[in-house]
């Protein structure tokens, strides 16, 4: 059990050194969302009503979609690392070492959801200014909570697709096709009350609108969607899934 917990630590820590080290990081992850969360939510927002929820602003129901967002680009961007290693030949190296698979995968993907955490927490700073506001210590735990669950689903997610591919061009592929679609059909841009059935029957099979909801009631208890305790216990079962299948698939596949 030492070599695991070793082994786990040892990669997280290199995850956040390599951060630091490549401050980019931080722009490409955390400006993009912004731009969207100003630019999308300024041109909506004269025009936009959120049923159930009488005089909230589009800025203020648009912005935990960008913590998503953010989540989402933070892991795109410390997963693909997996690829990166592979190429270069260190993740070989660490895979001959006499520890489980799953100690490298769980040090890899608690790395990419502490950044995440930090980077999401740099944007919640813009809370109060859409009149989004943490009531007290209770609440803040809360929220911690969501904001863990939803990057480590997100990060092992993103870690499971890194594991079976060998291009970072790939990566970024599948990313676009299956992630972004999957953030949009969420509940983040728009609710699913009033959209076509089709539509809607899609947004409420999505596991990551259960995550939006959660994360939405945990900054406005008052917020419309599906209850807290449904939403935080399908996150909880989506990020046990991801990392159990980034698990698997760094099991099966050869040090190659």
């Amino acid at each position: 059990m030492t070599s695991f917990y070793l082994a786990v630590f040892t990669l997280w820590q290199r995850e956040l050194t390599r951060f630091y080290r490549q401050p980019s990081r931080v722009v490409g992850a955390l400006a993009p969302p912004v731009l969207f969360w100003l630019l999308i939510g300024s041109g909506l927002g004269p025009s936009f009503r959120v049923p159930g929820a009488a005089g909230t602003s589009y800025l203020a129901w648009f912005f935990p979609g960008v913590v998503i967002l953010i989540l989402l680009f933070t892991a795109i961007f410390s997963e693909i690392s997996i690829i990166e290693d592979r190429r270069e030949g260190f993740l070989q190296a660490v895979l001959v070492a006499p520890v489980p698979r799953s100690s490298v995968v769980l040090g890899k993907v608690l790395g990419g959801t502490t950044l995440a955490l930090l980077e999401s927490a740099l944007f919640l700073a813009l809370g109060p200014a859409v009149g989004l506001r943490v009531p007290s210590v209770g609440a803040l735990a809360v929220l911690a909570a969501v904001l863990f669950l939803l990057a480590f689903a997100l990060t092992a997610l993103a870690a499971a697709i890194a594991w079976w591919l060998d291009s970072s061009q790939g990566f970024h592929a599948i990313m676009n096709l299956f992630l972004i679609p999957m953030w949009l059909l969420a509940g983040t841009l728009f609710p699913a009350e009033g959209t076509p059935g089709w539509l809607g029957a899609v947004m409420r099979v999505n596991p990551l609108t259960y995550g939006v909801a959660a994360l939405r009631r945990a900054l406005s208890s008052g917020a419309p969607g599906p209850g807290f305790g449904t939403s935080l216990a399908v996150t909880a079962a989506c990020a046990a899934l991801a990392f159990g299948a980034a698990a698997w698939v760094a099991s099966r596949r050869s040090t190659r």
